[in-house]
């Protein structure tokens, strides 16, 4: 067996630059103008730099260019399809991503704002705060399979008091057949754009915003799309002899019928907690059954234990690992927001219009995914490189280790955005530094 030599592989430049290459002819069709996508994908690598903070004049820096008035262009004035781009994200992940028992996670993340301008601002809660505050809600799907996780869609709650004041709303450019939605309205047309897109989805999950709405969940159950959903103690849920509490439900569990399983990997280990299921009266759909799924966690003291509980549809059969299993990826959606907001300015932008968040976001999630594809295409060929190796029929070829579909080459090298250095940077056993090019 010829042994594997680095200086074979390709550099860390032509790999960029071939993904990238490939990834930016992708947007083509959804610009009227070379120009604009030109910008959109500076744009693009900006937000994947390692500039500070990712507003516009540190972006426009970093894309060599004087002023932000490029960035805001392509924010603002320049033609181009916003959504027809969105969907382009949907194909590229599904692309790079999917996978057969892939979740999709549903949540809200604040950006906390100045003033009354930027459009849907108000004091509302937010969870990125933690309390009350001037900002703006974003609702966001997340993909979560074997291979990665990355931002799915993505749509802006405006509020009534935007809703109603059409003056407001016309300045900020909101379309005039933008009427008032709910967080679960918002969720349910992206959940339809996603499953009549075919991409492969086994679950959905999210917590009570969206498992509290019965309208919701009726739409899954509908379309026989399995569900982990999140609601609050009040929930009722239907048994045999009538419906009661979730919470009084779960009081008549016995001390048997808990198990201590993973609900995945966490910071500091398996997150483990307690778990029970009671199984509620069956739909009317054949093959598939309501379940009331309950978290309990393991923390022994004074106080009851906390308890969380969550409804499930799924196919007759499922068993309760895999019902936690898909209830677990919820906490995904918090990786998507700490790395979308840490690493390529999610939340750093500078605009206030209606199509200036959509143009921002979409842009910023398709910075997501790139990155999310150059982790999942590397995994995938170490993987297949190591098993060639290890293969007693492997040829004395010396093997072709770069195809256009595998971002990455070689086990040592991997993907860094570093907060010292401008652009993105492959790191090899953490010394030797070679900066990507700028294409």
């Amino acid at each position: 067996m010829i042994p594997l030599s680095l200086d074979s592989l390709p550099s860390p430049e032509e790999i960029w630059s071939t993904a990238f290459h490939a990834f930016g002819q992708r947007l083509g069709p959804y610009f009227l103008r070379s120009e604009p996508r030109h910008r959109a994908l500076a744009y693009i690598r900006g937000l994947m730099s390692s500039v500070e903070r990712k507003n516009g004049w540190q972006v426009a820096e970093a894309m060599g260019e004087a002023t932000p008035y490029a960035i805001q262009h392509v924010l603002d004035r320049a033609k181009w399809d916003c959504d027809g781009v969105r969907d382009e994200l949907r194909a590229y992940i599904s692309e790079n991503l999917a996978a057969s028992r892939a979740v999709v996670v549903i949540d809200e993340t604040g950006f906390l704002k100045k003033g009354t301008k930027s459009v849907g601002v108000q004091r509302q809660y937010s969870g990125t705060a933690g309390r009350i505050e001037n900002c703006q809600i974003g609702v966001f799907l997340a993909y979560a399979s074997s291979r990665g996780h990355t931002l799915l869609d993505r749509e802006l709650y405006l509020p009534k008091s935007w809703t109603d004041d059409q003056e407001r709303c016309r300045e900020a450019h909101v379309p005039a057949e933008i009427t008032f939605a709910t967080k679960p309205e918002l969720a349910q047309r992206m959940l339809e754009r996603t499953l009549d897109s075919g991409l492969p989805v086994a679950w959905v999950t999210g917590d009570t915003v969206y498992g509290s709405s019965q309208k919701l969940r009726a739409a899954l159950e509908a379309r026989k799309q399995a569900y982990a959903l999140a609601v609050t103690c009040k929930e009722q849920g239907e048994v045999q002899g009538g419906r009661s509490r979730v919470d009084q439900l779960a009081q008549a569990l016995t001390r048997e019928e808990w198990q201590v399983l993973s609900a995945g990997a966490g910071s500091k280990g398996p997150r483990l907690f307690a778990w029970a299921r009671i199984e509620l009266v069956a739909p009317e759909i054949s093959g598939w059954q309501r379940w009331l799924l309950i978290r309990r966690s393991l923390d022994e003291g004074a106080d009851p234990a906390e308890m969380t509980y969550v409804l499930v549809f799924a196919p007759t059969g499922t068993s309760l690992e895999e019902m936690v299993e898909a209830f677990g990826a919820r906490w995904t959606m918090e990786q998507c927001f700490e790395e979308g907001k840490g690493e390529v300015g999610l939340d750093e932008y500078e605009v206030r219009s209606w199509h200036g968040w959509y143009r921002h976001i979409t842009l910023s999630m398709l910075s997501l995914a790139f990155l999310a594809a150059l982790r999942a295409n590397e995994a995938e060929h170490t993987l297949k490189k190591t098993l060639s190796l290890r293969s007693p029929h492997h040829s004395q070829k010396q093997p072709t280790l770069f195809k256009p579909r595998f971002l990455l080459t070689s086990q040592c090298w991997f993907l860094s955005v570093l907060r010292k250095f401008g652009g993105c940077f492959f790191v090899s056993s953490g010394v030797n530094f070679s900066r990507l090019p700028t294409i």
